[in-house]
């Protein structure tokens, strides 16, 4: 699979390593922007829409200043030039990152949407389900905040690179996160779905996920097939009590979980919905 070899920013492309953001810079002292990551195939974007739409409801919810250049076909062009000069226009993870520039707290210097545009080939593995099931479990030490802002892909990602280390020193494939009220938010990568007495069920984005692209394709899909659905709060004991556990983002899709401290899970519903919804998106 071929590296990076370029990346863009504002517009202009520069080798993978180069080095581009000041001490000053308002991202990097307070995680003052977004990202959002998004999945190519055969040189188109998967999801656009919602991707687009995800993208400029986030930019003036967090208070840029878009120049009138700075449009949705604006960004695709970016995108796949960029994924095409580096060769991962076939299948690759595309990673927009959006941050206000240089300022102290009070006094950014503008509100400018400076852009950094990253892509990375992926294997073809990922548009499959996974064969061996996850395994996972809820993260003790954070809880995180269910508010304006909340749904959205921060910079500011303490809770979760936390829960990622951790999950790591524990050697779980992923770590879920909880609220403010000991309920299920989402994992470090993923938002969550559940299974219980037939019923599909997610947290709502009031419970504090981010609101990912996969899972509002993925109840647009439900609810279009009349499938049963809800979004409503998730305690940790309806998790350790469920049937199914999957998760869902936009660069594999669905991936289902295996285990749960000591919950066994089964994954009929997952690979019916990622053989149904998910699969054919790859194609």
């Amino acid at each position: 699979m071929a590296t990076a070899t370029f990346l863009q920013y504002n517009g202009k492309t520069y080798k993978a390593d180069k080095l581009l953001i000041s001490p000053d810079n308002r991202s990097f002292r307070y995680g003052d922007g977004f990202f959002e990551t998004i999945k190519m195939v055969k040189g188109k974007i998967l999801l656009e829409d919602l991707h687009m739409e995800r993208l400029f409801s986030s930019m003036d919810r967090l208070y840029f200043q878009k120049p009138s250049y700075f449009t949705p076909d604006y960004v695709k062009e970016q995108i796949l030039a960029l994924a095409k000069q580096n060769y991962h226009d076939k299948l690759g993870r595309i990673r927009l990152t959006i941050f206000r520039g240089n300022g102290g707290l009070y006094d950014p210097e503008n509100h400018f949407p400076n852009y950094i545009i990253q892509t990375w080939a992926l294997n073809p593995a990922n548009n499959n389900l996974n064969e061996n099931g996850l395994i996972t479990d809820i993260y003790p030490d954070a809880r995180k905040a269910a508010d304006q802002f909340s749904s959205i892909k921060s910079n500011n990602y303490l809770s979760y690179a936390m829960a990622a280390l951790w999950a790591k020193k524990e050697h779980l494939n992923d770590a879920i996160l909880l609220n403010a009220n000991n309920r299920i938010a989402d994992s470090t990568i993923a938002n969550i779905f559940i299974v219980q007495n037939g019923v599909i069920k997610t947290p709502p984005l009031t419970e504090g996920p981010v609101s990912g692209n996969m899972r509002r394709y993925l109840l647009q899909c439900l609810r279009k097939e009349n499938m049963p659905v809800e979004e409503s709060p998730i305690t940790a004991e309806e998790l350790k009590q469920a049937a199914e556990l999957f998760f869902t983002n936009a660069i594999y899709g669905i991936k289902w979980v295996k285990q749960l401290g000591n919950s066994q899970y089964s994954n009929n519903v997952s690979s019916m919905l990622h053989k149904k919804f998910i699969a054919p998106l790859f194609l």
